[in-house]
């Protein structure tokens, strides 16, 4: 019985064992190479214009969008792009045409009325001429009439003149006093002129023309986070269309914290573009913006604005485009580096499982800087030397571990858990 019980209990043991060499022949292994390291961040950026033409709504405005071109479109100078509509504006500007027209027939009114007068009083003073003569004409023929008739012809004579005298200084007046009402109703006039044609003038700046040909291209309108549309509300010196200029672009990046505290200015950046994907394009982190934004409102979440520089391309990206942002975070040149999942903490120490015949050894090795997939293997390793991804079976692997010599172990390791930069 014990005997049977020993043949069960081998067997056994020599299935797991087949079981286990079985599992180490399909694991996964990584061959040891010298290459270039690199600690590369990948962030979505959207391409923009170093220099642009925005027009923006004019100031102290409150209005809607009656019209808009459309998002990208080739405009030509001088072409309307944009329409703001103010119907309090309008409405004053039409009221403001009745008041001028009102104004002006009055004027009109006002110098026929006097006119008018004046003429009469002209009239007047021709028949009293015409009296006068013949008052003189019947003197001459009383000369040898009655003394009492003579005195009554000098009297009326001097009723004439005094009639006369009274008429022209009557004329005068009417002059002077005509003339200051033609001045102030020329004046109400020319302010309801003026009026009118500063308002016209502000309504006109509601439509907006491009200044120079190029891709006009909508705003985004911040209430909806969507590129403004008609019907949306805007107000003075609100930006709502972007002209650039097509000959250099830069990368605009909001990243979010997690990342934004690894990027430095100056870093290498290595653009690509789902949507050209023969095209590359290389640059620098210009600018980091000191202060978070929340990524929506009461959101403790941030993201930080980051400008890139676009400094060669084989083709110039067009403003608008997604771009794949490659910052290269570090970078060392011909160095030996590792899958960060082959590299395992043992009793304090850091060991790979290196492919040998027949098994896998353990060996100590020294690593360095690191990135989210790769270390740096600074002593332990050489290269075409193969070693696992995953943890061997026990039985597969050497029962002595491979030590380094303590004089390479004095050297200071970075934690495998620390994404250095």
């Amino acid at each position: 019985m014990i005997k049977y019980q020993f043949i069960i209990f081998s067997v056994l043991l020599l299935a797991l064992a087949s079981c286990g060499s079985n599992n180490d022949d399909n694991i996964s292994t990584y061959t040891v190479s010298q290459k270039d390291f690199e600690n590369i961040l990948t962030i979505e950026g959207v391409i923009e214009p170093v220099r642009s033409t925005t027009l923006s709504c004019p100031r102290y405005i409150d209005g809607m969008v009656q019209y808009i071109i459309e998002d990208g479109t080739y405009v030509e100078e001088g072409q309307v792009v944009c329409i703001i509509e103010v119907k309090a504006m309008e409405t004053e500007y039409e009221q403001l045409l009745i008041n001028l027209e009102n104004a002006e027939a009055n004027l009109n009114t006002a110098k026929a009325t006097m006119a008018m007068e004046y003429a009469l009083l002209e009239a007047q003073v021709r028949n009293n001429d015409a009296d006068t003569q013949i008052a003189q004409l019947d003197s001459l023929q009383l000369e040898y009439s009655p003394e009492t008739q003579k005195k009554i012809k000098e009297l009326e004579l001097t009723k004439a003149t005094i009639e006369r005298e009274k008429i022209e200084k009557k004329l005068k007046s009417l002059t002077i006093i005509q003339q200051s009402e033609t001045r102030r109703l020329d004046l109400e006039l020319e302010r309801f002129r003026n009026r009118v044609k500063s308002v016209k003038d502000r309504l006109d700046e509601l439509t907006l023309k491009a200044p120079k040909k190029g891709l006009a291209t909508r705003t985004i309108y911040h209430m909806t986070g969507q590129k403004l549309q008609v019907g949306d509300n805007v107000w003075g010196n609100m930006p709502l269309i972007i002209i650039p200029e097509m000959d250099e672009m830069k990368v605009k990046i909001k990243a979010p914290e997690s990342d934004f505290k690894y990027i430095s200015i100056g870093d290498s950046v290595k653009y690509t573009f789902d949507a050209m994907p023969d095209n590359m394009a290389w640059g620098k982190i210009k600018q980091k913006a000191p202060v978070g934004q929340p990524i929506k409102r009461d959101s403790k979440v941030k993201f930080f604005d980051i400008e890139a520089t676009i400094d060669s391309m084989i083709k110039l990206p067009e403003p608008g485009f997604t771009v794949n942002c490659n910052i290269i975070l570090k970078q060392v040149r011909d160095t030996i580096s590792v899958p960060r999942v082959a590299v395992f903490e043992q009793d304090s120490i850091r060991v790979v499982y290196v492919k040998k015949k027949g098994g896998f050894e353990a060996r100590q090795v020294l690593t360095g800087i690191s990135s989210s997939k790769e270390i740096i293997i600074s002593a332990g390793l050489n290269k075409e030397e193969i070693i696992s991804l995953t943890k061997p079976s026990v039985s597969s692997i050497d029962d002595e571990i491979v030590f380094l010599p303590k004089e390479e172990t004095a050297l200071p390791t970075d934690s495998l858990s620390k994404n250095t930069n």
